[in-house]
């Protein structure tokens, strides 16, 4: 049952990157922020998730995010970020469990450096 909620948030906060990215193209930033904070929402709520699953200590201090430039694009990121989250289920789809909560992991800090990028505009 918890895997189905984590693939509902993951597919969640994947609609909620697109409907940021397609706010940027119409240059609503506001809107995009809005859906940022929606997809967080969904991030969190999966990763609480996964905690549940994983019983044990997960070693987050290898897993490592290489957030680009401060001169990169934001929709690039956001791309990435829909990314890793797309790999994220298809991890679940075949048990790997530990993957998939690593490639979450990491998109939410994209959508992070994501919102203090929009926020500092």
């Amino acid at each position: 049952m918890r895997k189905k909620k984590i693939v509902w948030a993951i597919t969640s906060a994947i609609k909620y990157f697109e409907d940021s990215m397609k706010a940027l193209v119409e240059k609503d930033e506001q809107g995009a922020m809005d859906s940022i904070w929606e997809a967080s929402a969904e991030l969190e709520y999966a990763l609480f998730l996964f905690s549940l699953i994983q019983q044990e200590e997960v070693e987050r201090s290898f897993w490592k995010l290489d957030l680009p430039s401060k001169k990169v694009e934001v929709r690039p990121i956001l791309v990435s970020s829909r990314y890793l989250l797309k790999e994220a289920k298809s991890c679940i789809d075949i048990g790997e469990l530990g993957k998939a909560h690593k490639k979450t992991w990491m998109a939410r800090g994209l959508l992070l450096a994501v919102w203090k990028r929009l926020k500092a505009r």
